[in-house]
């Protein structure tokens, strides 16, 4: 056999490259395969890094000039009927202190950058010959001896290692040939992501959002912004752009016969939409499965002999509702993965006996403690009801509550009551509370 890797790590995303730095960081010898031109180049995120793992990776990232776009310190919930829109609006100054909490990324540029800084750890290692970001390779094949995963082949290229990280994203062909994970995840379980990238100046960009200096704005859509569709819609602001979009999901994309790219321009149709994207040109449009965040669809297990999953690939995401959450448990997946594998290099051991400490790693961080802690949430935002009627009764209320007009004010328990009447009941209100109680 040719000489050994400590470990591969297929795909150069943010599992991969968090990896990858930790990896370097700790002295390994590894190589990382991308089957993108670059790091970033297949790429697609709604844009929102959150907590505190970059500091971790590249500590004082924010005094660089490159990487992340603005950092958040303003978030907006809104609720959307047809033609109205109700927000739940929050803006702090304990969130411009670094480090940064949540910060907005484009992906081409962000990961394009962490393996810059990849590349530097493994340059000031004790191996800098000996550890490789390769790009535009294909894997094709998982090799195994005696059961046991002993590397990759690309092409007619065979690569050895004591382990594999795989990092590979949604579509995870490779943790699907070790027999992981099904042939097919349930449709219940796979959204589709679609999204814009518009241009804006960011001196305009910066008025219209009332943004100070690298400060930025998420704001997530609930309602008739997804056209009757399970899902919603986002807008974050990047230095010079905007990053809108709609995570729909498949299975009910099919039985309503809806396209999201045409969803999509309904969405940036609403009038309280069209008014922030005014004058702004898309300049990228691009669409990704994702995963429903549902812990359900985790594969059979994170590990087995001489390989672990990480990111994507293992469905490591959540929407409770105030943020979805991916890049970030893809990032601390990876740094887990890689400090599990030097653990593992130290004992001479690869079997899942000890790499079984990844997941032990993983059930004991916010990663799958959340994706446990808020399964409930997940299946409430799930509810027809939250797409639909509560949307729109919310829209009624407000339409209702702040018209002044000459005639005498009804009420606002009388114009709630009215509300609730013309868009749902009493009782549905009632279960939904009952579940809603449940998912805190």
């Amino acid at each position: 056999m040719e000489e050994k890797f400590d470990a591969i790590i297929v795909g150069g995303g943010i599992a991969g490259l968090s990896a990858a730095m930790t990896l370097a960081r700790g002295n390994a010898r590894f190589l990382l395969i991308e089957r993108g031109e670059f790091c970033g180049a297949k790429n697609v995120s709604g844009g929102v890094l959150w907590g505190s793992d970059l500091a971790r990776l590249v500590p004082e990232y924010w005094k660089e000039e490159g990487g992340f776009e603005r950092f958040v310190n303003h978030r907006r919930l809104t609720f959307m009927d047809e033609g109205s829109a109700f927000s739940a609006d929050f803006k702090s100054n304990h969130f411009d202190e670094a480090p940064y909490k949540g910060v907005t990324v484009l992906r081409a540029v962000f990961d394009a950058w962490l393996a810059e800084k990849v590349q530097e750890a493994i340059d000031a290692s004790a191996h800098p010959d000996e550890s490789f970001i390769a790009t535009d390779i294909l894997v094709e094949e998982i090799l195994k001896e005696d059961g046991r995963v002993v590397g990759i082949r690309a092409g007619e290229e065979s690569f050895y290692a004591n382990c594999v990280i795989l990092a590979e994203g949604v579509n995870n062909l490779l943790t699907r040939q070790i027999g992981l994970e099904e042939d097919y995840v349930p449709d219940d379980y796979v959204a589709v992501g679609v999204k814009e990238v518009m241009k804006l100046d960011r001196a305009r960009l910066e008025d219209r959002f009332q943004l100070q200096g690298r400060s930025g704005l998420t704001n997530e859509f609930v309602g008739a912004g997804s056209d009757g569709v399970e899902g919603g819609g986002f807008l974050y602001t990047n230095t010079d752009s905007i990053s809108i979009g709609l995570v729909l999901g498949l299975k009910d994309l099919k039985k309503k016969g809806k396209t999201p790219y045409d969803i999509l321009n309904g969405f940036k149709a609403h009038p309280s939409v069209a008014d922030m994207i005014r004058d702004a040109e898309t300049v990228e449009y691009s669409a990704h499965v994702v995963s429903t965040g549902d812990i359900r669809a985790l594969p059979s297990e994170l590990f087995a002999d001489g390989v672990m999953i990480a990111g994507e690939a293992a469905h490591l995401l959540l929407n409770a509702g105030k943020a979805i959450q991916g890049m970030d448990y893809a990032m601390r997946s990876g740094i887990l993965a890689a400090e599990t594998a030097m653990e593992a290099t130290k004992l001479g051991d690869f079997t899942s006996a000890t790499l079984s400490n990844y997941r032990k790693a993983l059930e004991g961080s916010y990663v799958l403690k959340d994706m446990r802690s808020f399964q409930d949430a997940v299946h409430l935002l799930h509810q027809e009801q939250m797409f639909g009627p509560i949307p729109n009764m919310i829209c009624d209320f407000g339409r209702q509550f702040f018209t002044i007009d000459s005639e005498p004010t009804e009420k606002a328990s009388k114009m709630l009551r009215a509300a609730i009447k013309r868009h749902t009941s009493y009782w549905d209100l009632v279960k939904l509370g009952l579940k809603a109680g449940r998912s805190l």
